[in-house]
């Protein structure tokens, strides 16, 4: 069963455009956002399992340059 998360991440100043074009590119990635308030970024991800998904988030995402912190939060009720 896939597992579906909603991650908020917060960025250097200036960078969060520029991060959420490279998160849009990383495959699993279905959604990414530059949002206003206090983070910067939102993006929707599909991953595997969970495991999948904190392999994921901390290679590929907090990996990138300019992502200072993120929040991860997993969805438990798909529509």
């Amino acid at each position: 069963m896939a597992i579906s998360a909603y991650i908020f991440i917060e960025t250097t100043q200036g960078k969060a455009r520029t991060i959420a074009r490279e998160i849009a590119q990383i495959p699993g990635i279905k959604t990414a956002h530059t949002v206003t308030g206090p983070y910067d970024v939102i993006t929707f991800v599909e991953a595997d399992s969970i495991s999948v998904l904190g392999d994921f988030i901390v290679s590929k995402i907090q990996g990138i340059t300019g992502v200072l912190r993120t929040l991860t939060n997993v969805v438990i009720d798909a529509q």
